[in-house]
Order: C-alpha cells, then sequence, then structure tokens
C-alpha cells in the first residue's frame, strides 16, 4: 500500500442506486451489502443519501436505512449524506438521530443538505417549495439547540439532548459559508471542477469559527471514484454509472451486457472524462489533492459507489 493512500481515510456514500433489471427493494438490501463489504475492506464511515421520486434512486429515508446498515455492521461509522434539513422538522430530525446515536454509540454521523425536491410535483408532495432551503442556517441553529437543550420552547428532545452526534454540512451553494460560520465539518464534491471546488474549501478554512462542534475546520471531499489496476480498468468500472447518468432517461446501474454496449459509445458521449478514475497511486494523489487546499484542519474522502455487487472500486 502506498503511503499516499496509507495516509487517508475513505469512504462510502451510497445512494441505493437501482440495478438495470432489478427492483429498488433489491436495491436497499444491496446498501445494506455493500456496507458489510466496506467495512470488511476498512472503509472509515458508510453514508446513505436522501432523494424522493427520482427515478432509479430507492434511497429516500435516510435514517431508516441507517439504521439497518448500522445493525448489520459493527465497527464503520453510519451516517446520511445526507438528511436534506428543509424536508423536516428539526426536532423530528434531532430525535432520529437521537435514537440513532442511542442504539449505535460513538458510530453515528449527522450529514445535513439544504436541497427540497428537484421537481415541483416532488416539491408540492412533500409540502415545501425552494424558499424553504434559505432558512437552512436557521434550521440548522435549532438543530443543533435540541441536542444542546436550549429551544426556547421549553421543550425537550429526547433522547436527543446531551449527545453528541457529529454533524457535516453538504455544501452546495451557500452551504460552505453556513457550514463555517457555523464551526462544523463540510462536505463538498463532487470533482468535477476541482478549482471551483478548492476556493469553496480555501473559503470555508478562512472564515471557519471554532464552535462547540469542532474545534477546527474539516473537510470531506466527495466523487465518483474507481481504482483499478490500469486507467482503462478503472474507466471500464465508471461505465455504467457514466452512462446511466449522461444518457438513459432513467439513470439506473446496468446489467454486464448493458455495460458492455455502453463500452462502444465513442468517450465523448460519456460522462466519462467528468468522473475520477485511474490506478490506486494516481487516484489517491489526485483525490487527497482537493483536501490540501487551504491551511489547517483534516481533509477526508467520500467515493460514491457504482454497482454494490462490484466490489472492484471499493478495494484501497
Amino acid at each position: 500500500m502506498s503511503s499516499v493512500i496509507a495516509a487517508t481515510r475513505f469512504s462510502v456514500l451510497d445512494r441505493s442506486r437501482v440495478r438495470d433489471g432489478h427492483t429498488a427493494p433489491e436495491a436497499l438490501r444491496d446498501t445494506v451489502e455493500l456496507a458489510r463489504e466496506a467495512e470488511r475492506l476498512g472503509y472509515h464511515r458508510f453514508w446513505v443519501a436522501e432523494h424522493h421520486g427520482v427515478p432509479g434512486v430507492a434511497g429516500s429515508a435516510p435514517t431508516v436505512l441507517a439504521a439497518a446498515v448500522a445493525g448489520a455492521t459493527r465497527t464503520i461509522r453510519v451516517g446520511t449524506g445526507g438528511v436534506m434539513l428543509p424536508n423536516h422538522r428539526p426536532l423530528v430530525v434531532a430525535e432520529q438521530f437521537g435514537v440513532l446515536a442511542s442504539l449505535f454509540p460513538d458510530r453515528i454521523d449527522m450529514g445535513l443538505g439544504r436541497s427540497v425536491g428537484f421537481t415541483d410535483g416532488v416539491r408540492k408532495a412533500l409540502g415545501r417549495d425552494k424558499g424553504d432551503a434559505e432558512d437552512f442556517a436557521g434550521q440548522l441553529d435549532e438543530l443543533l439547540g435540541w441536542f444542546e437543550g436550549t429551544s426556547p420552547t421549553g421543550v425537550h428532545a429526547r433522547p436527543s439532548e446531551g449527545l453528541a452526534v457529529p454533524p457535516f454540512v453538504l455544501a452546495m451553494g451557500e452551504g460552505a459559508d453556513i457550514a463555517a460560520r457555523a464551526g462544523l465539518p463540510m462536505v463538498i464534491g463532487d470533482l468535477r471542477d476541482r478549482d471551483r471546488m478548492r476556493r469553496g474549501v480555501d473559503r470555508y478554512r478562512e472564515r471557519f469559527r471554532p464552535s462547540a462542534w469542532a474545534e477546527e475546520p474539516y473537510v470531506v471531499i466527495s466523487g465518483t471514484v474507481a481504482v483499478a489496476d490500469t486507467p482503462e480498468r478503472a474507466r471500464r468500472l465508471l461505465v455504467p454509472e457514466a452512462w446511466s447518468m449522461g444518457v438513459l432517461p432513467h439513470p439506473r446501474h446496468l446489467s454486464a451486457a448493458a455495460a458492455r454496449r455502453a463500452r462502444r459509445v465513442p468517450r465523448h458521449d460519456r460522462q466519462g472524462a467528468r468522473l475520477l478514475r485511474g490506478g490506486a497511486d494516481r487516484t489517491a494523489r489526485r483525490h487527497r489533492g482537493g483536501g490540501r487546499a487551504g491551511a489547517g484542519g483534516g481533509a477526508e474522502g467520500h467515493r460514491r459507489p457504482g454497482s454494490p455487487r462490484h466490489h472492484q472500486h471499493l478495494r484501497p
């Protein structure tokens, strides 16, 4: 193992993508299977996502799925990447993470985002609109207040109050500034624009204010990553992901036959050039490089995997 890889903590963010020819329930069970594999391979964290009404994505209830993942594993940290706070009442989110942290002590991460539904129909079904994301900083403050016991309502969140569940802010748009002002760790992605990402990390570190939750800035870099013996093999691992995101009307993981057909499509017609791939040393250096922007604080990496039944690209 190279020194670069040995010095980097890697994690997995899984969206519970539905593979071609399979069902959403199978995708959720595959997520749990993937978490077991990630733990066996020594990954640091395993996070699940929140998507509502997205074709080809089964991960809609992250705290429920996180409970299943934590129950099926023993040591890996488990969390959300993330719970979209504008979709929920902060008290309910605090209670859910309080339950998770009580059942699985010192293993739960609370990743939080500010997105609302991706279509008008989804937002209507959720009873939300685009404007609800504008008060994310206030929602975040209220959420943390339930853990600290400082709610002006006089209500106490049980069993959350007094627990220290590590919060992470997903840095989309203003998220980096909000994370810096709140003194919280930040998750940023997804390596498609390296210069823009580094500027976001620099801005976060420059504006970071120490808090009871974090004394110094901490950055998690998130991206779709494949590692193989050669760059060409790594590219092949990403074909299903790139094809489904760039060509198919309903994104999903491809069967082996469909993936072979996808590989015959000219490279410029796929999104593979936007995804991080390569041999182990080269990929680790590129991934870790994003975390070096600015000075001080820590950094680690999240990998968004392809098909959960193909684990080659998870191996450090």
